[in-house]
């Protein structure tokens, strides 16, 4: 899975597009525990977030793997798609 588009919503929540048209969720506040994700508590912090494709990561250092996130993500729907003629 590679993310296309990136979007840190308010409570923790990650929403996410990928390449293949898929939508989702991914709440981030389970992790807010480990001591790598502490600094996403302050919610300016977790929106500096950084799109890799194959991963996210946050000016803090703390980062989540696109398989980490495919585990775990809720689904919502899928992007329309351009039809080619």
């Amino acid at each position: 899975m590679r993310i296309t588009e990136l979007h840190a919503d308010p409570n923790w929540v990650l929403s996410i597009v990928t390449d293949d048209g898929r939508i989702g969720r991914f709440d981030v506040s389970p992790y807010l525990q480990y001591e790598a994700f502490e600094a996403l508590r302050d919610q300016n912090e977790f929106v500096k977030i950084i799109n890799g494709g194959y991963f996210v990561e946050w000016d803090c250092g703390a980062d989540l793997s696109a398989d980490t996130i495919e585990a775990r993500w809720q689904l919502v729907g899928e992007a329309a798609r351009q039809r080619t003629a």
